[in-house]
């Protein structure tokens, strides 16, 4: 049964104060502002379509703003036109969790024994069993072999295997992507250091020594399930191809330099961190003969585990650093807890929106992915910015967003600027947008939601091309201050 999210704590007493947003919506033009008390109009502050008109972006601009005390619609402009969300989409994401998880949801990996354990030995298979856990890392896997040791196992007669159906496998977070960035790695039930892998390189007399390993700030275990060879060609810098039983990439030796490194995608989670996972139980005298993944969940005695941090921890983290493996795992967990059962990632995507419009009203919510990755979600200003101002009086979002940080007038980041602002930013190519809440000098607080696109550029790109599509930078600058100085303006027409 659907949960609405009016029942739970963050809306107490929100939908009454916000009803006139619930029953009219953003308009699609802008508002004439209503003076304050005292007679105020802010005569300085630019008319909206002046200062969009100024960005020169060429496509759509949408937003919408609201007071989160009173819930009135202060101004709209396209606010029902829906566009690209971007990572604004994790914001979603995050209350969605917090609502179908519950603020202190933990994941949870264990070592399971699925046969007796006599004298130190497993007579059985010994499996590690993901639950979805989105930032497990090379020391925890470290932790848990110390742990297999500290509870007695010095043999394992039958097989290592490894369980990643928690979540169901994909590939990739967004098809339409190059294969070698890191922000798109495959997604599953047992992910390990955000399924990256550390690809570092040296010249070496005439020719270059390269290393892939599975590092932390404790441990550099190197790993064969993905491997690199130097190509001697300029262009493509990077190629992958499935070589079976590991990741084969190849670098272009014409880009390396002296040296250098990055991080790749993974696209064989599970079979990574039984590797790296076997090497550690390894150096405890333990030897493991890895057979694959298991088909289904094991059952029997769990001999070690390891716990994250709250999901509240977790939330901040994945919107401070805006990671989409961390989206993903979440949100297909949420989902996978509201169906009784594990989906796919578009599946996800479509019961989030489905939950998005039900419970925050968020009236035209299609969302493919969790992350925002995928460009064909869309979101309307008006359902973002209402969605915010309903949540707002909880006290759980607006504590674990980003504060962002405002220029001087000379383009300088300023610590000192009168209007401070927590909120989510989005970027694509060709897309900007920036959700979340601002505070005007006097201390009227605002939620605001503010989509840029022009899709006709986008369009023309090659996506699968590494390299930054001409005039990119110059929009998403110009999209960015037009956020800034809609903020501000207003902050003088309502908060003065």
């Amino acid at each position: 049964m659907l949960k609405e999210i009016s029942r739970r704590v963050f809306l107490v007493g929100a939908v009454t104060a916000l009803g006139t947003i619930v029953q009219a919506g953003a308009p699609a033009v802008s508002l004439r502002p209503k003076a304050r008390p005292g007679g105020n109009r802010a005569p300085n502050a630019p008319a909206a379509a002046a200062l969009i008109d100024e960005a020169r972006l060429g496509g759509d601009v949408s937003f919408s703003v609201i007071d989160v005390k009173t819930g009135l619609l202060l101004e709209g402009y396209e606010a029902r036109s829906g566009l690209p969300p971007a990572s604004v989409t994790k914001a979603v994401t995050a209350l969605y969790a917090l609502d179908v998880l519950g603020p202190g949801y933990r994941f949870e990996t264990r070592l399971v024994a699925t046969g007796p354990v006599r004298n130190g030995v497993i007579e059985g298979d010994l499996v590690l069993a993901g639950g979805g856990d989105p930032v497990l890392d090379t020391n925890a896997l470290a932790d848990l072999a110390a742990g297999l040791k500290s509870a007695g196992v010095r043999e394992v007669r039958g097989r290592f295997r490894t369980w990643g159906g928690a979540l169901p496998f994909a590939r990739v977070v967004d098809a339409d992507q190059p294969e070698h960035v890191g922000y798109n790695p495959s997604v599953s039930g047992l992910n390990l250091n955000f399924n990256r892998v550390h690809f570092e390189w040296r010249r070496s007399g005439n020719g270059y020594s390269v290393a892939m390993d599975a590092r932390s700030d404790k441990y550099r275990p190197a790993v064969r399930v993905a491997r690199m060879s130097v190509a001697d060609r300029r262009a493509p810098v990077y190629t992958y191809r499935d070589g079976g039983d590991h990741d084969s990439w190849s670098v272009a030796r014409g880009a390396l330099g002296n040296g250098g490194s990055r991080w790749l995608p993974v696209r064989r989670p599970e079979a990574y961190a039984a590797e790296v996972f076997a090497g550690f139980a390894r150096s405890h005298g333990i030897v493991l003969r890895y057979a694959g993944a298991a088909g289904t969940a094991p059952g029997g005695t769990v001999v070690a585990r390891h716990r994250s941090a709250p999901l509240t921890d977790l939330l901040r983290d994945m919107l401070k650093y805006s990671n989409n493996l961390m989206a993903e795992a979440i949100g297909m967990t949420a989902s996978a807890r509201r169906k009784g059962r594990p989906v796919d990632l578009a599946a996800s995507g479509r019961e989030m929106s489905q939950w998005a419009r039900r419970s925050l009203e968020m009236q035209g919510a299609s969302l493919v992915d969790h992350s925002g990755l995928g460009v064909d979600s869309r979101l309307t200003a008006s359902a973002m910015a209402g969605a915010l101002a309903r949540v707002h009086r909880s006290g759980q979002l607006k504590p674990i967003l980003k504060p962002i940080a405002m220029k001087d007038a000379n383009g300088r980041v300023t610590k000192s600027h009168p209007v401070k602002v927590t909120a989510k930013t989005g970027t694509l190519y060709f897309v900007s947008a920036l959700a979340g809440y601002a505070t005007a000098e006097d201390g009227t607080e605002l939620a605001f939601a503010i989509f840029t696109a022009n899709t006709r550029r986008r369009g023309a790109i090659n996506s699968k091309q590494a390299e930054r599509p001409e005039g990119s930078v110059g929009w998403n600058r110009r999209a960015k201050r037009l956020q800034q100085r809609l903020i501000e303006r207003w902050s003088k027409v309502y908060g003065s």
